[in-house]
């Protein structure tokens, strides 16, 4: 995602064996929630806009606290119990941005001693191959989330990270590195899918935006943390070897961790496993929340059928083929709003600033995409997922216009190359705040539950596509047209992503998934 390798760098946004881990007999008990309260006082959400309960509980077993400072207002610690589970989640993203990353500075040592040195197209094909493991990955995630459920899907997705890190270490040729990336994509593939809709269906209603933002914060992680491993890459030639060893330890604690993690209550439930379905709505969202929760999903499943039933053809039916059809189009947009190409020239702007080392200016970049994403956390429940989307592309657009006159029409360099680095750095921060984060959490928000697995794979397949055919021809586009005419083109086309956000997307803020489904099914 951020770097400037030879080649383009990718970018998404940045979704069992029937064997309980949690019986219902409560014989034994999450080790993730067993120190924190059982007992909510949340807000009672409808369709309509949610009201506060009159009369909140703010006794000893309440994760609501009133803040002295802020007048008396309530500070809801009700995402706690969820937290550790997303976060467990949310290491398939580290992995993700590692591997981004990794490859970053590298490549060049990587081919040198495998021996295709200045062969660019090798080069980017080393790069490139892991977007065709992805795209494998992500049209098969809803076939294994439908069979196995969330945490096995989990496990099984680490043993291709794992091997594939490993067989690239150990490369000796050009065959074994590439087909070590193609293992690591088909990892990467799943898990970009499973995340967001993990996240989307364990997460507390009114936290679902918060604890979502979580696979974008941990793809920023993980890129920053390859980017520094890689910076002793510049004086040892062999140490990309030992940066992707490391790669293996992430997928090994992910192993580990969803071996303690819980599965989706919706899923639970359409696998006939109610009891452990309540215990987890129990444990992550309170007593009170049981009732409600189990008799929403059983209503939506009785409706609409079970995501274990489901087939691809199904999105060819309405609403499914809306949803789907706003997915691929979100990612369409996404990838044309060039975010690619902007980390790809990211490092030649900082240098025309001063700034030489590569390795530094990507590493300015991961910081301020961590920025943005910290700070969609935040606003992600307060402004709701349109807005800012919506903001998010008006100030992309804003700084694709400012950076593509700086560069075309330069009236004094200094002037122009400090223009260009802060039309970079707001793309970069705009993008992260929104266009980022925001794309992979509304999907399976409005996706029904039937389809969730499948509507997911399908937009991130298309992911795939366009960011594999952006890299291919946006180097040619600069050669014919130049750097500011492109810029121009992709300040264009987030202004085109605005337009679509704000006729297309519905609000999902502070709306139940069940909520959602039946609201649209009775819109659409």
């Amino acid at each position: 995602m951020l770097g400037a390798s030879p080649s383009p760098l990718l970018f998404t946004p940045r979704c069992h064996p029937i064997i309980p881990l949690y019986p219902s007999s409560n014989k034994f008990k999450n080790p993730f929630s067993i120190s924190f309260s059982r007992s909510f006082s949340n807000k009672n959400f409808k369709i309509t806009p949610a009201k506060k309960d009159p009369a909140p509980d703010l006794g000893p077993h309440s994760n609501k606290i009133l803040d002295d400072e802020n007048g008396g207002e309530e500070v809801d610690f009700g995402w706690l119990p969820a937290f550790p589970h997303v976060l467990t989640a949310s290491m398939s993203n580290f992995l993700f941005g590692y591997h981004i990353g990794v490859m970053n500075g590298p490549i060049v040592s990587i081919a040198k001693e495998l021996g295709f040195e200045a062969n660019s197209f090798l080069e980017g094909l080393v790069v490139s191959i892991f977007i065709g493991g992805a795209f494998i990955g992500s049209i098969s995630c809803g076939y294994l989330v439908d069979k196995l459920g969330y945490c096995r899907t989990f496990q099984l997705v680490t043993i291709p990270l794992v091997l594939g890190a490993i067989v690239s270490a150990q490369a000796h040729s050009l065959e074994e590195i590439l087909f070590g990336r193609f293992l690591v994509g088909l990892g990467i593939g799943v898990n970009t899918v499973l995340v967001p809709i993990y996240i989307s269906e364990v997460a507390p209603t009114n936290f679902r935006g918060l604890l979502g933002t979580f696979s974008q914060i941990g793809t920023c992680l993980g890129i920053i943390v390859s980017l520094f491993l890689a910076i002793p890459s510049e004086n040892d030639p062999h140490w990309w070897r030992i940066i992707l060893y490391v790669a293996s330890v992430p997928g090994i604690a992910l192993a580990l961790g969803m071996q303690f993690a819980v599965d989706s209550p919706c899923w639970l439930c359409k696998a006939g496993r109610v009891d452990d379905a309540k215990e987890v709505i129990r444990n992550l969202w309170g007593a009170s929340k049981v009732d409600r929760a189990i008799e929403e999903i059983q209503s939506v499943i009785r409706c609409d059928g079970a995501d274990l039933d489901s087939s691809w053809l199904d999105l060819i039916e309405e609403p499914h083929f809306r949803v789907a059809s706003i997915g691929g189009a979100l990612f369409i947009l996404q990838q044309f709003a060039g975010i690619n190409g902007v980390l790809y020239f990211s490092s030649l702007t900082f240098q025309d600033a001063g700034i030489s080392s590569s390795a530094l200016a990507s590493l300015f970049v991961g910081l301020t995409n961590f920025a943005g994403a910290i700070c969609a956390s935040y606003l992600m429940d307060k402004q709701g997922r349109q807005v800012l989307l919506i903001g998010s592309y008006l100030g992309m657009a804003m700084s694709m216009f400012v950076t593509a006159g700086a560069t075309s029409f330069p009236v004094d360099s200094e002037i122009s190359s400090n223009l260009s680095i802060l039309g970079t750095i707001m793309y970069i921060f705009c993008f992260a705040i929104g266009a980022g984060p925001v794309t992979g959490l509304i999907i399976p928000e409005l996706s029904s539950s039937r389809t969730r697995g499948k509507i997911m794979g399908f937009s991130f397949s298309v992911h795939w596509v366009f960011n594999f055919l952006v890299g291919l021809f946006f180097l040619e586009l600069v050669e014919k047209f130049g750097l500011g005419p492109v810029y121009a083109g992709f300040g264009g086309v987030s202004l085109l992503a605005a337009s679509f956000a704000y006729y297309f997307i519905v609000e999902t803020k502070g709306r139940s998934l069940e909520e959602i489904e039946m609201s649209l099914r009775n819109k659409w």
